[in-house]
């Protein structure tokens, strides 16, 4: 288990007025039961933390993958009437058009990659999450085929694999806009994303789900998976996790 702080400033949004130091909650590590192929971050929902999220990932025949599960920074967050609580990045109003909170996104996916980059270099890497931590691991395949973060930045990992349950893609509309580049098509074209939601999700409306793989399907992401789920509301159960299983197990061979 460790903390870790970042300070915004060292992102690179070069305004002194942004600088502030976001703390970063206890992370919590599930080891591989066999040999070691893969890493994925896993990115809890706003409010919970890595701990129960760890829980129920050791419990997953996948003895080849080691899971990282990271708690968020608490601060306030809008949706809530500025209610301080753990979460990735602020977040008002569910919206397609753009994150509010880019520097926020920005921070905690940068926390994420720097745990994903001390791993071996023969270990396949991915990200995955739930509701807001589902958006996180998706804007972070945003920024993977743009090989940048939003303001800029260098990404630095090469992922594999990402899963959203019960997410969204922060700025969904704007993202066919930035795949551009040839390299930023074949990063694209080159990653498998699961995403998975329910019909009856009454936190995040499975429209937001459903409308985010099919932007990001535009963009040029060519593998991606929409699975729905009837019934379902703003929770995961046993039949989605094992269809999660399958997915991983042919993607990364873990």
């Amino acid at each position: 288990m460790s903390k870790m702080s970042y300070s915004s400033a060292s992102m690179g949004s070069g305004s002194r007025t942004a600088r502030r130091t976001v703390e970063f909650g206890r992370t919590y590590v599930v080891r591989p039961k066999a040999k070691h192929q893969a890493t994925i971050v896993w990115l809890h929902g706003l409010g919970d933390n890595g701990s129960s999220w760890s829980q129920l990932l050791d419990n997953l025949p996948l003895p080849n993958i080691k899971w990282i599960c990271p708690t968020a920074p608490t601060r306030p967050v809008t949706a809530l009437g500025g209610f301080p609580c753990t979460a990735w990045f602020d977040e008002g109003e569910l919206s397609e058009d753009g994150p509010n909170d880019v520097e926020g996104l920005d921070t905690s996916i940068a926390h994420i990659a720097n745990l994903l980059s001390t791993e071996p270099s023969d270990v396949k890497l991915g990200i995955g999450g739930f509701s807001m931590g589902a958006a996180c691991a998706l804007y972070s395949a945003a920024c993977f085929a743009q090989g940048k973060y939003g303001n800029g930045n260098p990404y630095p990992i090469n992922l594999k694999a990402v899963v959203g349950l019960s997410g969204w893609l922060p700025g969904a509309r704007n993202l066919r806009n930035k795949i551009g580049s040839n390299d930023a098509a074949r990063r694209a074209a080159s990653l498998p994303i699961l995403f998975c939601h329910g019909q009856c999700d009454e936190v995040v409306p499975y429209k937001y789900g459903e409308r985010s793989s099919q932007m990001m399907i535009s963009a040029g992401f060519r593998y991606v998976t929409f699975k729905s789920y009837d019934g379902l509301g703003h929770y995961t159960v046993p039949k989605e996790m094992e269809e999660v299983c399958q997915w991983l197990h042919t993607r990364l061979g873990a």
